[in-house]
């Protein structure tokens, strides 16, 4: 289906607009910035933490943001990341934006903010961002060029119908999300409670004695994690490297993980599946707790369990696979070297050296609270199933996440015609009327000069 190209600020409510300059030395109070940071970290913003900047009253009435607004990234260090654009979902409290992003607002009346943010998301939409794209010292873009920038103006009834359907998936993986959020709490809460503050079932019935580590309750080990391991092995790589056009078996180093249960596919490389078949050591296997060795993420830990990121994978060089014996659990092991103060001494053993790493006997000899095994077994009976779940959740946000991969560029182009379909839509708050408002001319459309739109301000 072909749809009229029209230029994108011919969309615009109001005239699109660069951001506010705030000088490090006076944030801290006032109203939530936007900055890169979030602009980069967030697709669609909620609110996350921010800086606090002053404003005055003139700003407030002209540089705050409303939900639906689409923001763009006027600058980047890389040429891919010049006009990123991000949607903002929901402002609770008052909200601005720095002077690198271009804020802009649609007349909903005639353009839906989900349909264009996820255009601009598209591999379409950024092939086209691209052609705007100035290559100086950074990459970038002017708000003068986003105007002009001719943009798919399907009927405002299937622009709505798309963003609804696309954004449908985005809610259940950000469901999804908090849930892996919340159930990773409520285990690090119940371990912090036993393992910590010693407030386990039955604790003002046992005896507390003194250690090495102070005093712990009558019964527990303080063992080495050398004496829980039954593995301790780190992996390693193809003679030559990574050929990075590979598409074998993962190889999943530091910079993939994001948390536990939280991926990064898009930077994965691979090894051979010839390679992987003669690998000795380094197979990822369900419940393996990795830790990271050396580099700027040394003492990074994850843990892949039931098929998550993948069934089969393989760690590099950087990365040990800890896999502990009938002394404690996988899952107490993982949340035992993740505590603040292990993970502390987990980088002080490379203080005093040039290149970050640590090795396998250094990690060997940390020490390690052993409970009573009665107490293990209540804590894995507990925990187990909260953190089954928080792994297939993690499944299903992939799982959601292709599939809106492989329907958003069909739906943005028209390739797929949802015009006839029945799908349930949710108008952006920011639209009046949830009546189809259908435009036969542009004339009425007014185009607004943009401020601020060199790239030097």
């Amino acid at each position: 289906m072909t749809w009229q190209e029209v230029p994108f600020g011919h969309l615009y409510a109001i005239p699109s607009r660069n951001g506010l300059n705030r000088p490090q030395s006076v944030r801290g109070t006032g109203y939530k910035m936007v900055n890169m940071t979030e602009l980069f970290a967030f697709d669609r913003l909620r609110n996350p933490p921010m800086d606090y900047v002053p404003m005055s009253e003139g700003e407030r009435r002209g540089f705050l943001l409303k939900e639906g607004d689409l923001l763009f990234a006027r600058r980047s260090l890389v040429i891919e990341g010049a006009g990123k654009c991000s949607i903002v979902m929901e402002c609770p409290q008052p909200t601005t934006y720095e002077s690198s992003i271009i804020r802009v607002r649609l007349d909903t009346n005639i353009a839906d903010p989900h349909f264009y943010y996820y255009y601009f998301s598209s591999s379409l939409g950024k092939a086209s961002m691209q052609s705007i794209v100035m290559q100086v010292a950074a990459a970038g873009i002017r708000s003068s060029d986003l105007k002009d920038l001719l943009v798919p103006h399907p009927p405002l009834q299937v622009q709505n119908k798309i963003g609804s359907s696309l954004s449908a998936y985005d809610d259940l993986i950000e469901s999804n999300r908090r849930r892996i959020q919340i159930l990773e709490e409520m285990v690090r809460a119940t371990y912090r409670e036993w393992f910590v503050y010693f407030r386990f079932p039955g604790h003002e019935k046992v005896k507390m004695v003194e250690s090495e580590m102070g005093e712990i309750p009558e019964g527990w080990s303080l063992l080495t994690v050398g004496e829980v391991l039954s593995t301790l092995e780190s992996g390693s790589r193809p003679k030559g490297g990574i050929d990075p056009h590979e598409r074998g078996v993962p190889s999943i180093g530091a910079e993939n993980i994001l948390g536990l249960g939280q991926y990064d596919y898009s930077k994965e490389k691979y090894v051979s599946c010839v390679f992987y078949d003669k690998m000795s050591r380094g197979r990822i296997r369900s419940g393996d707790v990795l830790l990271y060795k050396d580099g700027a993420s040394l003492g990074r830990k994850s843990m892949f369990r039931d098929g998550f990121p993948h069934e089969q994978c393989c760690i590099n060089e950087h990365v040990f696979i800890l896999r502990s014996n009938d002394y404690v659990s996988q899952n107490y092991l993982y949340f035992w070297l993740d505590r603040p103060d292990m993970t502390q001494r987990i980088v002080n053993l490379n203080a005093n050296a040039a290149q970050p790493g640590i090795n396998q006997s250094s990690i060997r000899g940390l020490p390690i609270l052993v409970p009573h095994p009665s107490l293990t077994s209540k804590f894995e009976d507990m925990v187990d199933p909260m953190i089954a779940l928080l792994f297939n959740l993690a499944k299903q946000i992939k799982s959601l996440s292709e599939a809106r991969d492989l329907l958003l560029p069909k739906l943005v182009s028209g390739e797929i015609d949802v015009s006839h379909l029945d799908i349930e839509v949710t108008l952006p708050n920011t639209q009046q009327t949830s009546k189809y408002k259908e435009q036969s001319t542009l004339d009425q459309w007014t185009d607004g000069d943009d401020q601020d739109a060199d790239m030097g301000r």
